[in-house]
């Protein structure tokens, strides 16, 4: 996929009680709407971000640096507010053919099957960039999400013990998923 290809990508989506929510890629001109996302995070959500999202610097560098061959961030909106965040985050050398998926919701909009369209969506745009395989690392005690991420496919191929320190020092498990993406050589 070309650089216009997945700027201009829409896809929007019906959940489950009707609301209907716009599947895009981030674009520069999104730091005011992720400053506004990330402002609701809790203490609960920060505990499982890899960066201070609460800091507007880091949202910024974030867009000013926005490398869709490095990583492909999908954000889900209803009007102007961002409700969802989804990314690749692509490898190079041997492990070229692989992505790292990650997935994060809005607390008003969890449990609501947006999770559910938005890691089909990302599949679907991993195929288009020849990833191979998908991998995804989930605390092993959500085994709500740990069973949706079976139900689209993924396979836990272990479970790392210790895996996962808050900030607190308090450490989790993590199962450690992997989705194959093969061609479908059956159809004509």
């Amino acid at each position: 996929m070309l650089v216009k290809e997945i700027e201009s990508h829409r896809d929007v989506v019906t959940l489950r009680d009707g609301v209907r929510v716009l599947l895009r890629p981030m674009v520069p001109n999104d730091y005011d709407l992720l400053v506004e996302y990330y402002a609701h995070f809790g203490e609960e959500d920060m505990l499982y971000m890899r960066d201070n999202v609460k800091d507007p610097l880091v949202v910024k560098e974030w867009c000013d640096s926005l490398d869709y061959s490095k990583v492909l961030p999908l954000l889900a909106l209803v009007k102007d507010r961002v409700v969802g965040s989804a990314s690749l985050h692509f490898f190079r050398g041997p492990k070229r053919h692989v992505a790292e998926f990650r997935l994060f919701l809005a607390k008003d909009f969890r449990r609501r099957g947006l999770g559910m369209k938005m890691t089909r969506a990302i599949i679907d745009m991993a195929r288009k960039q020849d990833v191979r395989i998908i991998i995804g690392e989930v605390i092993a005690e959500q085994t709500k999400v740990v069973r949706a991420f079976e139900q689209l496919g993924f396979r836990t191929q272990c479970v790392l013990e210790d895996y996962f320190m808050k900030p607190d020092g308090e450490t989790c498990d993590v199962a450690f998923m992997t989705l194959h993406l093969h061609p479908h050589s059956e159809e004509f």
